[in-house]
């Protein structure tokens, strides 16, 4: 038998006064005690509040020709490097929001991007400032 779905609107978390929209998704069908699906919902950034969550970042910067942000990570080597993008593949997997990124030995380079939203949202945003807090410790 199947049930419904119950979909919860509502707002996740805030960095420098940005929220992420969410919805939960919970169904009434057996088993009860599941947990309820998140999806991210996820707005472009534009204007002051753009300028204002990307200016908060450290070394992060504006994409020439396209609505993204980068930044280059040095680490001291390659294990370091990896350590880094293994704990940020985590918690990207936890966002379900994961980076275009490349490395090689000691350096990752790392671009983001909401591809629904077509820019830069606060997934963005608050993927970035998680990264520099890794990088911060794998230093």
């Amino acid at each position: 038998m199947h049930g419904r779905q119950i979909v919860y609107k509502c707002h996740l978390g805030d960095l420098n006064g940005l929220t992420t929209p969410v919805m939960l998704i919970q169904s009434t069908s057996f088993p009860y005690h599941e947990k309820p699906k998140v999806e991210f919902m996820a707005d472009k950034l534009t204007g002051a509040a753009r300028k204002r969550a990307i200016s908060d970042l450290d070394g992060w910067t504006e994409v020439d020709g396209r609505d993204a942000i980068t930044k280059n990570y040095t680490f001291d080597d390659f294990g370091h490097a990896f350590g880094f993008m293994s704990h940020c593949a985590l918690k990207a997997e936890r966002m379900d929001h994961h980076p275009e990124w490349f490395n090689v030995y000691n350096r990752v380079e790392v671009t983001l991007a909401t591809h629904d939203a077509g820019g830069v949202t606060v997934l963005d945003i608050k993927l970035a400032a998680f990264m520099d807090k890794v990088a911060a410790r794998e230093s």
